[in-house]
């Protein structure tokens, strides 16, 4: 939790968040994905100061537990004086300790934020999904929470006045922004009326001029004329040099050509980040095995 502080801003993750998304669809398959269509509403996880807030922290546990259908989970809320803004024992259930900051105390609007965290991870740990490291885990955590629908909480609960300045979550503001844009692609769903902070909504602006750009890559058919000019330069080269794989830095695709077969481009689905292999020979249709997106490509 970064607290008045400075926050690391841009997509230094990116890599990762991405092998989040593929790896998600992998363990959950492309139907269960689906049945996440629906984002938890604003007004199921709201908190004002009114509440108990013990009482409170239950209920928002509960409703997050609905979301991601675990409904033999329990979450039992305390509070206590801690570094990271929340902690959970992640053991066997069916009752998980959560903790949270002391600063939630008095800062009960970020509390639905927190626990959408923390419950994920029970969820994750129920999958058995896991990546190696705890950073890397815990950017696979933050970008599962955007995907399936609760992490908008975490993003906006993200809030920058001068020098003061309050983030949740291991990703950055635009990162945060990214996975969110990737879910509205694919569910047709704008969360950018429920954003009360005006920073994460900028950020989720950026995330998603961010995501448009992997949906405009060559070789589909929606790159631009600079992207499409190289992409004719590199395989009139793969061509040239016959089974010599070609890979140029930073290109969002490579050429290989093995024995006779014909001169194959792969590329990374917009979708799910999954590699693709298709022939090269010109207009065609190609779809995703993972997440099932037809996509218009120009080989």
């Amino acid at each position: 939790m970064a607290n008045d502080g400075p926050v690391e801003h841009g997509y230094p993750h990116l890599e990762t968040v991405r092998a989040a998304i593929t790896a998600l669809y992998r363990r959950l398959s492309y139907g269960i994905v689906q049945t996440f269509a629906t984002s938890v509403a604003p007004a199921d996880v709201a908190f004002c100061d009114t509440d108990d807030l013990h009482l409170g922290a239950q209920r928002v546990a509960r409703e997050l537990v609905r979301h991601y259908r675990l409904p033999d989970a329990r979450m039992v809320v305390s509070f206590r004086e801690m570094t990271h803004a929340a902690n959970v024992e992640l053991t066997a259930g069916p009752e998980y300790f959560v903790e949270l900051n002391d600063r939630f105390r008095t800062h009960r609007r970020d509390i639905g934020a927190a626990l959408a965290h923390e419950v994920t991870h029970v969820y994750l740990h129920r999958l058995d999904l896991s990546f190696p490291g705890t950073r890397e885990n815990e950017i696979l955590t933050d970008t599962t929470a955007a995907y399936l629908g609760t992490g908008w909480l975490l993003l906006d609960a993200f809030r920058e006045h001068g020098e003061s300045s309050q983030k949740l979550g291991y990703l950055t503001p635009e990162e945060f922004g990214y996975v969110l844009a990737k879910r509205a692609l694919v569910f047709g769903e704008d969360p950018s009326t429920w954003f009360t902070s005006p920073q994460g909504y900028e950020a989720y602006v950026q995330g998603m001029a961010r995501a448009r750009r992997d949906e405009q890559q060559p070789p589909l058919t929606a790159a631009g004329w600079a992207g499409r000019r190289r992409y004719a330069r590199d395989r009139r080269h793969a061509q040239d040099h016959g089974s010599v794989p070609l890979t140029r830095p930073a290109a969002p695709y490579s050429f290989t050509s093995a024995g006779r077969e014909p001169l194959r481009v792969c590329f990374s689905c917009p979708t799910c980040h999954q590699r693709i292999r298709v022939p090269v020979q010109g207009r065609m249709r190609a779809r995703c095995a993972l997440c099932r997106t037809v996509l218009e490509c120009d080989t």
